[in-house]
């Protein structure tokens, strides 16, 4: 599944892998899934998509400031990868990180993609422990922003929550030199 978004991103989302019915029948990452109804709406709201619903490929959405890419490239059994089908992608994850030099957050979504994110950059998990909302330095230009998943399973037993999400997306744009557009700031 190839990424999507902006050339020369500031913000980089990393996603666990395509939904059978989602990404991998659409070909464009969270576009036709529960989780790209959440994922879409704040990037609007946060001034990083052009539009708040992503519907088709071909349908005119544009990201700023942000590209989404995914931990694993192909939609693993059960929407769960086993660890092999992890390392054997995280290969072109770290290819893409590499060739992204204007990231200065990688937003993390869930433990699959933060570990991913460490796995790519040659980094060792025990220093950088996953928790919703929790920042780690990961050198002098570039951090990583850990939130839950943006899934049906998260969001229906409210283990994240809209304002949740739109807190974690507003840290980031803070932490990407960007603007805190009003519709993400807390009250």
């Amino acid at each position: 599944m190839p990424s999507f978004g902006a050339l020369e991103p500031r913000i980089l989302i990393v996603g666990l892998a395509p939904g059978m019915h989602g990404a991998n029948r659409t070909g464009r990452p969270f576009t036709g899934d529960h989780a790209g109804l959440l994922l879409y709406q704040t990037l609007y709201e946060a001034g990083l998509a052009s539009r708040p619903v992503s519907a088709a490929i071909g349908d005119g959405l544009t990201l700023l400031n942000a590209r989404i890419v995914n931990a694993v490239k192909c939609v693993p059994p059960q929407n769960k990868p086993l660890p092999q089908e992890i390392r054997c992608c995280n290969a072109y994850l770290a290819g893409e990180l590499r060739q992204l030099s204007a990231v200065r957050v990688y937003l993390a979504l869930g433990r699959v993609a933060h570990d991913a994110v460490l796995m790519a950059r040659g980094l060792t998990r025990g220093r950088y422990l996953f928790a919703h909302g929790r920042e780690h330095i990961l050198d002098e230009a570039q951090c990583m922003l850990d939130s839950y998943h943006c899934s049906r399973y998260n969001t229906s037993t409210r283990r994240l929550t809209a304002a949740m999400f739109r807190t974690v997306m507003a840290r980031a744009c803070e932490l990407a030199d960007l603007a805190v557009p009003a519709a993400l700031q807390v009250p």
